[in-house]
């Protein structure tokens, strides 16, 4: 593959995705981009790069950021957000009042996330779970989206970070050995696809927002952009869960850790008051 046909790819993922593809990633856009190259007709990557810097179109700039993107996801990833969230959730739901409370999980990917968080909700909340706590899902990719809508997943998906328990009450076997989440669970939780590098605000504001295992993707620039971006779409007292990984310091001064948290952030004091 050429210098060219490379800058064209990673250009093209950089600007529409914000994921940054570097030079040893050559291996990644010969596999995950072989599909889209049979589809196209295309007899190479080079081809590919040609057509980007051409006249790609829509169509065809869509499926090469969706084959690029990654969309790793399971149930109750990593335990402790989830915990975390578990034990707020019903002093998030005693200060409002009664007003429903809002979660976001941004580049939700495959939905294991926001099922997640809605499964915390109905085991917090009980029948009355729809009134108290509204899940709003989103990713880039339309692909994904539809299989998170249709709440279906294989039975390696569900023995990933699932609780039996869990598995027992809020599923049902289908065909072909899946299960389908139940119909409880999916009332809780909106499906959108949505760029986080586009303006987000429509969304409203959150309790809470997951956005973890994205950042490590983006450089710096991009990072601090989507991080002062989930801020603005955060309530006073609401938090941000990060991956492990991630951090806002020497990014953003408009987020701060809880402290004794790993991996959980509110607005910074003299934001929060602003």
């Amino acid at each position: 593959m050429s210098a060219d046909g490379f800058a064209d790819i990673a250009g093209l993922v950089r600007r529409r995705a914000g994921i940054v593809l570097t030079d040893d990633k050559g291996y990644l856009l010969e596999t995950r981009l072989a599909p889209v190259l049979a589809k196209l007709g295309l007899p190479s990557l080079g081809a590919l790069g040609a057509k980007l810097r051409a006249s790609p179109g829509e169509a065809v700039e869509r499926a090469v950021v969706e084959a690029l993107t990654t969309h790793e996801s399971f149930f109750f990833r990593d335990g402790k957000p989830f915990e975390h969230l578990a034990a707020l959730l019903p002093k998030l739901s005693a200060a409002r009042g009664g007003q429903k409370l809002r979660v976001w999980s941004a580049a939700c990917s495959s939905g294991q996330e926001a099922y997640s968080v809605a499964i915390l909700a109905l085991d917090a909340f009980g029948p009355q779970a729809a009134q108290r706590l509204e899940v709003v899902a989103t990713d880039i990719s339309g692909e994904v989206i539809a299989k998170a809508k249709q709440g279906v997943f294989t039975q390696f998906e569900v023995q990933r970070g699932l609780p039996i328990r869990s598995l027992v009450r809020h599923f049902a076997q289908a065909e072909g050995g899946r299960w389908r989440i139940n119909d409880a669970v999916r009332a809780l939780v909106r499906f959108e696809e949505r760029n986080l590098l586009a303006d987000c605000g429509g969304l409203g504001k959150f309790d809470a927002i997951f956005c973890r295992n994205v950042l490590i993707y983006f450089d710096a620039p991009t990072k601090t952009r989507v991080l002062e971006a989930l801020a603005k779409q955060l309530v006073p007292d609401g938090v941000l869960y990060l991956g492990a990984a991630e951090t806002v310091i020497g990014l953003t001064d408009r987020l701060q850790p809880v402290p004794g948290e790993r991996g959980v952030y509110a607005l910074a004091q003299r934001r929060a008051a602003a």
